[in-house]
């Protein structure tokens, strides 16, 4: 070989190895507890960096953990986040089709969300202890049922940046707990979205005025819920419908968001 073709051979075999261009992925499955509750979620961040980097908890839909939310959690992962897809119901605990799944939901959606605080609270608190994340700066999404659930981890007071609601319900029982929230607060809505009502739209903006919280709302025209999930198919009539557009540019209101929130230049 001739030396050239030497030299060139070694830096192209250097670059390889500590470029972020050929960092992988790093996902593993992680045991946690509420309480006496067993749970199970699933951590992923990019190797490329031993830096400290922002935290991204991902709150499932009412189906619980899967595939869906694993997926987003790796997208934000590649954008340099470490994320953390929560576990709400508990490790093994699927619902197996929307009755039951209903079922699961409802009993955490209740009049009395403590429980369901509580088991926010405890990903968080896991996502703040990872070696890599800055516990100063973290944030929470959530879809649908996460949706819900990242609002109400904001009103029990939680020390987050920002929380995104992507088509989640927006109706509490402790409306007054607003005046608990530290983060800012982005509501991804469709909207036509027949299982939020106009009036629990009208409430939600009501409580976060009176309770002084720094939020915005964006409305998509022609989304339904479940907006973001391709496996929603693509029939608004039946309430719940992937929409791409809505799904594009919801994820880019969660990036501008991030920025804000912890300060991004980039």
């Amino acid at each position: 070989m001739k030396p050239f073709l030497r030299i060139l051979s070694a830096i192209l075999a250097t670059v390889m190895l500590v470029s972020p261009a050929y960092a992988k992925l790093q996902a593993k499955a992680i045991e946690y507890k509420d309480g006496d509750t067993v749970l199970e979620g699933y951590l992923v961040y990019d190797d490329a960096s031993k830096e400290k980097r922002p935290g991204v908890l991902v709150v499932h839909e009412w189906m619980g953990l899967g595939a869906y939310e694993k997926g987003r959690a790796e997208q934000l992962a590649a954008l340099g986040y470490v994320a953390f897809a929560a576990d709400i119901y508990g490790k093994g605990i699927r619902p197996k089709d929307g009755k039951e799944a209903a079922e699961f939901a409802g009993k955490y959606r209740g009049g009395d969300r403590k429980v369901l605080r509580s088991r926010v609270n405890a990903a968080l608190d896991l996502l703040k202890g990872q070696e890599l994340v800055d516990p100063k700066k973290t944030a929470a999404i959530g879809y649908c049922f996460g949706g819900t659930t990242v609002l109400e981890l904001a009103r029990s007071g939680a020390d987050v940046a920002g929380v995104v609601s992507f088509h989640g319900g927006l109706a509490t029982p402790a409306a007054a707990d607003a005046k608990n929230i530290k983060s800012k607060v982005l509501a991804l809505h469709g909207g036509d979205d027949p299982f939020v009502k106009p009036e629990e739209v009208q409430a939600f903006q009501d409580e976060m005025r009176k309770g002084g919280v720094d939020w915005y709302f964006v409305s998509y025209g022609n989304a339904v819920h479940s907006f973001s999930n391709t496996a929603a198919g693509n029939d608004n009539s039946k309430g719940a419908a992937y929409n791409e557009k809505a799904d594009k540019r919801s994820w880019e209101a969660m990036r501008k968001f991030f920025k804000e929130i912890f300060g991004e230049k980039k």
